[in-house]
């Protein structure tokens, strides 16, 4: 059978200019995207039993614009007014201008990385006086705190929002070719949906290692594994094998 539909389990692209689109182009395949999982607020009530006091920290680490987002909610909730001599570190350029959604952002003082944690590890080492709250979902990299352990900073975890399933019923009499993964949380989520999957001849993609290890320890077989050194990207991963796959029906 050929490759004919591929479902990611992803929103779908705000941009024309997705490689998502260039590949259904390429390869002559129908590309759907659905969101496996979703991103819930913690509440003010469940923040406030956590005694975390947000204006004892001089400084927020954000590692993410979903950690922005959910850093002022929970700030505007509970009536806190941040501070101008709140410090913020970003571990990337986007994520600081995106800053600009909450606070003027030329009378602040921001830093920012290159994207890497590490990075901006290093970036905070001439700062090792603040406290530091770092806002997170209650499923996080462990590298974050291992980090920031090592190198001595004071610190709070903040779980501020949860990754959770959707819900997917709507897919249930849907078939797809392949199925599209980029977190461990969307293989948990197509467990949850679909208890009686079974995968049959559906191609199931992965990208990362975590993920990739998400798909074996659910008992599923890997067809599509991203990033590799033939293939950095998934949409290039996907092609090469939709063109190889085709080509052989």
């Amino acid at each position: 059978m050929k490759i004919k539909k591929i479902l990611v389990s992803q929103p779908k692209p705000a941009s024309a200019k997705s490689p998502y689109f260039d590949l259904a182009d390429k390869t002559n395949v129908q590309v759907d995207f659905r969101p496996f999982i979703q991103v819930e607020g913690v509440s003010a009530k469940e923040f406030r039993q956590t005694r975390i006091q947000i204006l004892d920290h001089s400084a927020v680490i954000l590692t993410s614009r979903t950690a922005i987002d959910h850093f002022f909610r929970i700030c505007q909730e509970m009536r806190i007014t941040v501070p101008d001599s709140m410090k913020y570190f970003c571990i990337s350029e986007a994520a600081a201008f995106y800053l600009q959604k909450y606070i003027v952002y030329r009378k602040r003082k921001i830093f920012y990385g290159n994207g890497m944690f590490s990075d901006l590890i290093e970036i905070m080492k001439k700062h090792k006086d603040e406290k530091f709250l770092v806002p997170l979902s209650h499923i996080h990299k462990q590298e974050i705190p291992q980090l920031l352990d090592a190198s001595g900073y004071d610190y709070t975890k903040a779980i501020l929002y949860k990754t959770v399933s959707s819900d997917l019923s709507d897919l249930k009499d849907v078939n797809y070719d392949i199925l599209v993964f980029f977190s461990p949380s969307g293989i948990k989520s197509l467990v949850q949906n679909f208890p009686e999957f079974e995968q049959n001849h559906t191609k199931i993609a992965s990208f990362g290692p975590t993920t990739a290890k998400a798909v074996k320890d659910a008992g599923l077989r890997l067809d599509i594994e991203a990033p590799t050194v033939q293939a950095p990207s998934m949409t290039m991963a996907l092609e090469q094998f939709i063109k190889k796959h085709n080509k052989s029906r």
